[in-house]
């Protein structure tokens, strides 16, 4: 029903953001509600679920993110709410790259993705992720998240874009920091 909703972010909690749209303030589910500043405006893609029991509004910053999501969600066992912190913690290409190249182990380090659902992901997605091969809006979300988490450590931008080129960006943003910070030790 909705494709996208433009508004201003007015709360940040840990799995959600409330936009103001018109006087509304929409409750939506993101992958990661972090990248998203109070006070700005933003233009969100919208995937609305509607169940018997609960109406629930997902959001995404690039189509991109919101087209693998719908993807991801059309697995058998698969739903929204286990679809969100995979597109959060891997970059698009690296989901794409590890469903075609039948990379169960990368799969399996998702929450509640164990064996069986990573085959069911590679079973039903291998070959239909061409059009996020090279996809960098996520990876680009994540290099601002991990430099603008670098510069409230205190490290100078020159330092800080002479380290992100050798850090993997398909790692958590936990792990693509620790990474960072050894990179800065040496």
């Amino acid at each position: 029903m909705y494709s996208y909703i433009i508004g201003k972010v007015t709360e940040i909690v840990s799995n959600a953001i409330v936009l103001e749209n018109e006087g509304i303030g929409y409750l939506i589910n993101t992958p990661n509600p972090f990248v998203f500043e109070i006070e700005k405006e933003y233009k969100v893609y919208i995937y609305q679920q509607i169940k018997e029991d609960e109406h629930a509004l997902f959001g995404f910053k690039s189509k991109e993110e919101k087209e693998l999501f719908l993807k991801l969600i059309s697995v058998k066992g698969l739903g929204p709410k286990m679809a969100l912190p995979i597109i959060a913690s891997a970059s698009i290409s690296g989901i794409s790259d590890a469903i075609n190249r039948e990379n169960i182990l990368y799969l399996k380090k998702f929450p509640k993705i164990g064996e069986k659902l990573a085959k069911q992901m590679i079973l039903d997605l291998k070959g239909k992720l061409g059009e996020f091969e090279g996809a960098s809006d996520t990876d680009s979300n994540t290099t601002m998240e991990l430099r603008e988490a670098l510069l409230g450590l205190g490290y100078k931008d020159k330092e800080i874009k002479s380290v992100i080129p050798k850090i993997d960006q398909s790692l958590a943003i936990e792990e693509q920091i620790k990474e960072a910070l050894k990179l800065f030790l040496k």
